[in-house]
């Protein structure tokens, strides 16, 4: 291991003796990362971490994902494309960008969530879910921001966790997983993971899906290689020309919120409660 936590060498996969099941098709669920946003090739275009994962169980992958797609969009448009191909193991990245809008609803996020994981479990279908980390630890924003962001985030693994107790699914938490604060497991934006943060997610889901008694061929490797590489001159110019004005455009629906946490000062609500969020006014 270096510094970094890059991997320089891989030893082989040795066959799991309680493996019961092979992974012939993979389907990948989601938004931007699910997409593979933050790996960019050279020749153009996302890899991510679908394909490494894919390589790693010897499956096909059928990505059906969509930049900001809210679970809502999962559950209309990706969950029937998913469904056709009749995976035997899927992994979902989605629930952000809710976080982002005005109209935040866990009940309605729990309803899609739960739909989504039941359908695929209903073809036979082994499916992971992603428990998020605290996005604010990452990409630097104001205080009344950053808590208005992580209360919405709590609220969103709520619906997470109770989900998976509900389904019995599997699921990674990114808050646990090792390297994940680590400045080279995160792209020039700070929102997606870089081609080592894409590797590290193949082999956690690949590690979730062993658990569960699939066949792992290949090991996932976590050296970089092929992927295109930016200095800190493009991190500095991502900031100025695109990650400010990212924030101001996503953050319209969240900034009242926060303003609301600033309002009412520190005060916390009972424990094991949330408080009330503010009305997003139009």
């Amino acid at each position: 291991m270096t510094a970094l936590g890059i991997e320089r060498s891989t030893p082989p996969t040795r066959p799991d003796p309680h493996a019961t099941w092979t992974a012939r098709t993979l389907a990948v669920l989601g938004d931007s990362t699910a997409v593979g946003i933050g790996d960019p090739l050279r020749g153009g275009g996302w890899r991510g971490f679908g394909p490494l994962l894919a390589a790693a169980l010897g499956a096909q992958e059928h990505n059906v994902s969509v930049n900001g797609a809210r679970l809502a969009d999962v559950r209309a448009v990706q969950l029937p494309r998913a469904l056709a191909v009749r995976p035997d193991a899927a992994v979902l990245i989605a629930g952000m960008n809710d976080t982002l809008r005005s109209d935040f609803d866990p009940e309605a996020m729990r309803a899609d969530l739960t739909d989504i994981v039941t359908s695929l479990h209903a073809v036979g279908t082994e499916v992971v879910l992603v428990r998020f980390h605290d996005h604010a630890r990452v990409f630097r924003m104001p205080a009344s921001l950053r808590r208005a962001l992580r209360t919405r985030i709590d609220r969103l693994n709520a619906v997470i966790e109770a989900v998976v107790a509900d389904t019995g699914a599997a699921h990674l938490d990114l808050d646990a997983m090792p390297g994940a604060y680590q400045t080279a497991t995160w792209s020039v934006d700070r929102l997606h993971p870089s081609e080592l943060g894409h590797r590290m997610l193949a082999k956690a889901f690949a590690e979730q899906l062993v658990g569960r008694g699939c066949v792992q061929p290949a090991p996932v490797s976590l050296v970089c290689e092929g992927g295109l590489r930016v200095g800190p001159l493009a991190h500095l110019a991502w900031l100025v020309l695109k990650g400010i004005p990212w924030l101001c455009k996503r953050g319209g629906d969240l900034v009242p919120y926060a303003l609301g946490i600033m309002l009412r000062g520190h005060r916390e609500p009972p424990c094991g409660q949330l408080a009330a969020e503010p009305v997003a006014r139009p």
